[in-house]
């Protein structure tokens, strides 16, 4: 991009087509995916109009001076993931942080052929297009947990997400594999609802029990998953420490407790955000998959 005060030209006319587009299919907002700093934000709110204008880029300093103007922002930090993924996390991290709602419309502005040039439009519906969740994200964790065992969880995770319960919004922990080793890490809130039942009543496999684990959801404490989807425990205080994990600003215990007993087992852990129902996976102490619990079921597409 050309030095602040000025846009290029073919930048200009890229995003007036954007604009054009956004009006067409009224769609809610704009993404600017930007690749240096010294963008004229100026310029952008005048061409944008009422339009919401997102800001996402690899780095804070290529997104200086965008919050003054009123535009909202997004760092997603990670430079060598393919366009197409930041975009992706840049959308994920919006809903996150409720710049942008589930199923919103929205235009992405990008560069998707020559690095630095701005010579890309798409639109993307969220709901449409973030609701779906290859069977290679699951299977790319490394887990020695079955990819059905993981694909069980997580749906029921996107269930209580985005339905809660009685309609009130449910957050929820589920420790899934490396069950013995996670057993001594957690004790017991003083209450467990899936005590003195077989393994058989305690599969995940059926769909009764994934109603009942629903019901369980509303009360303190993390469910402790085995790798063939059989509920260990449930109503588990975790008490993992591992002082080297840090996360995002905004989450709270369940999230340090999911990025804590992950960093000291082999587990693969799965939050329910009370706030909103995002579904974080976290493994080795960090967070590697994000899903949003849209309105509609979640879409499994073909790898």
């Amino acid at each position: 991009m050309a030095a602040k005060g000025k846009l290029p030209e073919q930048f200009a006319t890229m995003f007036g087509l954007a604009v054009r587009l956004a009006k067409h299919t009224e769609a809610e907002a704009l993404l600017l995916w930007v690749t240096k700093p010294g963008t004229d934000w100026e310029s952008l709110t005048t061409l944008a109009g009422e339009l919401q204008i997102l800001i996402a880029a690899d780095e804070d300093d290529h997104v200086e001076g965008a919050g003054d103007h009123g535009l909202d922002v997004v760092t997603v930090n990670n430079i060598e993931m393919p366009v197409f993924e930041k975009l992706r996390q840049a959308l994920l991290q919006s809903i996150a942080d409720e710049i942008l709602a589930p199923g919103a419309g929205v235009i992405a502005i990008y560069s998707g052929f020559e690095p630095g040039a701005v010579d890309s439009v798409s639109y993307i519906r969220l709901d449409e297009h973030l609701g779906r969740l290859t069977a290679r994200d699951l299977r790319n964790l490394r887990t020695r947990v079955p990819f059905e065992t993981l694909k069980l969880v997580l749906d029921l995770a996107v269930e209580i997400g985005r339905e809660g319960r009685e309609g009130k919004p449910v957050g929820s922990l589920f420790i899934v594999g490396d069950s013995r080793n996670v057993a001594n890490f957690c004790r017991s809130s003083g209450f467990d609802p899936v005590k003195g039942y077989t393994r058989k009543e305690r599969s995940l496999r059926d769909s009764r029990v994934r109603e009942g684990i629903k019901e369980i959801a509303q009360l303190d404490g993390a469910f402790i998953v085995s790798s063939d989807a059989t509920v260990e425990s449930s109503c588990q205080l975790v008490g993992a420490d591992a002082p080297e994990v840090t996360l995002s600003h905004g989450l709270g215990a369940r999230h340090l407790a999911a990025a804590g007993i992950t960093k000291v087992t082999s587990a693969v852990a799965f939050t329910v955000s009370e706030s909103n129902g995002t579904i974080r996976i976290f493994q080795d102490g960090a967070v590697v998959l994000r899903v949003e619990p849209f309105r509609r079921a979640m879409k499994w597409k073909a790898e």
